[in-house]
């Protein structure tokens, strides 16, 4: 028997049934209905600025014992240097051979060990005397040091991180810095900050907070503006340079033939 009324509400439903897959696959196709957050950015509060020698190409920084120790670039040019924050004299210096391109620095035990752009050699230096005590090699390009009080961390400019053997300095691993899915490259000067590293990203004004484990890009801190334009003076003396005191929880950055050094405070934007 037909039972127009039974079968209209048959065909109203799987109308209704119809209508509601589509809304649900529009809403699973939509990239903002469920992709995750975008990587959070962070802003900055000056709380002291510091004069910093102007002549300096800033590749490594750290801080130790209440000085700053900082590494210098530039063919001829390149230095591993102890400064007094307050006045930017450097108190104790010595200089790479001129044949070599200085990079990243790090402490570790009672060493200063510093990188080299692109002769594959490490300078391992005493942290008093600064005389040399050893060098070692490595493979590609070294650009940024840091450690995580168990192994060295290295950046060569790719979007890798390397794990290195302190001692040995060995590799050990490596980690591939993603932010939002996409490889991150040109990760520059290093620093370990509160279980987190701390990249420069090279030509930009931004750093990146990376977690070392899985190499995500946690967070994004924004530092525009903090030089001025008009006291920069050319494409090179970009941002580069992040040094951290964990007892006090100081956190300091400059760049390379920078006027200033900063210590800052992150904000939220």
């Amino acid at each position: 028997m037909h039972h127009p009324i039974s079968n209209s509400l048959s065909r109203a439903g799987r109308l209704g049934r119809r209508a509601a897959l589509a809304t649900l696959a529009a809403a699973l196709a939509a990239p903002s209905a469920w992709a995750a957050p975008a990587t959070p950015v962070q802003g900055y509060k000056v709380v002291h600025s510091y004069p910093h020698d102007p002549d300096a190409f800033t590749q490594g920084l750290f801080f130790h014992d209440g000085f700053l120790y900082e590494g210098t670039g530039l063919r001829g040019r390149s230095t591993i240097r102890k400064v007094e924050i307050e006045t930017g004299r450097v108190v104790q210096a010595v200089e790479l051979p001129a044949e070599v391109f200085g990079e990243g620095i790090t402490m570790w035990g009672d060493r200063i060990i510093g990188l080299t752009w692109q002769e594959q050699t490490a300078f391992v230096l005493d942290l008093k005397t600064f005389k040399l005590w050893r060098k070692f090699n490595y493979p590609g390009e070294g650009w940024g040091l840091t450690h995580n009080g168990k192994e060295l961390i290295l950046s060569d400019g790719t979007p890798e991180l390397r794990f290195l053997d302190p001692l040995t300095f060995k590799e050990l691993r490596r980690v591939r810095v993603t932010a939002d899915g996409k490889p991150v490259t040109e990760l520059n000067e290093l620093e370990w900050v509160e279980g987190q590293v701390y990249a420069n990203i090279w030509q930009t004004d931004r750093i990146a907070r990376i977690d070392p484990k899985t190499g995500r890009v946690v967070g994004w801190i924004d530092l525009s503006g903090l030089l001025p334009a008009n006291q920069r003076t050319g494409q090179d003396d970009v941002l580069n340079g992040i040094a951290y005191d964990p007892a006090k929880k100081r956190l300091f950055v400059t760049g390379k033939l920078w006027p200033k050094l900063f210590e800052i405070q992150l904000t939220k934007k």
